[in-house]
Parts: C-alpha cells; structure tokens; sequence
C-alpha cells in the first residue's frame, strides 16, 4: 500500500469509491501479507464509513430540499385560495 495515500477527508467520492474498489480487488486476489491486508483493511473501513457519511449528508440535503420544494408549492395553493 502506497504511504503517500491522500487523507480521506481530501478525496472526492469518486476518488474514495474508486480507492476502495482497488482495496476490495486486492484484498479479493488473496496475494498479499497478513500485515498488508490489515493495513488495507484498515484503510477500506475508513473509505467505507466516510462515503456513507457522504451519502447520508447528501440524503439529508435532499429531504430538506424536497421538503423546501414541497412547501413552496403548498404557500402557492394556500395564497391563490386566499385571493
């Protein structure tokens, strides 16, 4: 495993779900030392948590987006009733 890896905080989600493919082809292939697959191991934890962190921000986003769409096209209905 390259020492020189980016944090994952620096990655962007393509970046870190590309990251964590390689990791899960590597760990797959059954080739390397019980040291360097903890290692990998250790940074596909780290990948995986904080791409479903990403994932949930975006969910988040989206519902309060949705809700805020939502709302604007009941204060709509409500003030054309109102006229």
């Amino acid at each position: 495993m390259d020492e020189a890896l980016k944090p994952i905080e620096e990655l962007s989600f393509r970046e870190a779900m590309a990251e964590l493919d390689g990791i899960v082809a590597q760990l797959e292939g059954n080739t390397l030392e019980l040291e360097e697959s903890l290692k990998l191991y250790e940074r596909g934890v780290g990948l995986l948590a904080a791409l479903q962190q990403r994932l949930e921000g975006a969910e988040q986003k989206v519902t309060q987006l949705m809700g805020e769409l939502s709302g604007e096209k009941e204060d709509e209905v409500r003030d054309s009733t109102l006229s």
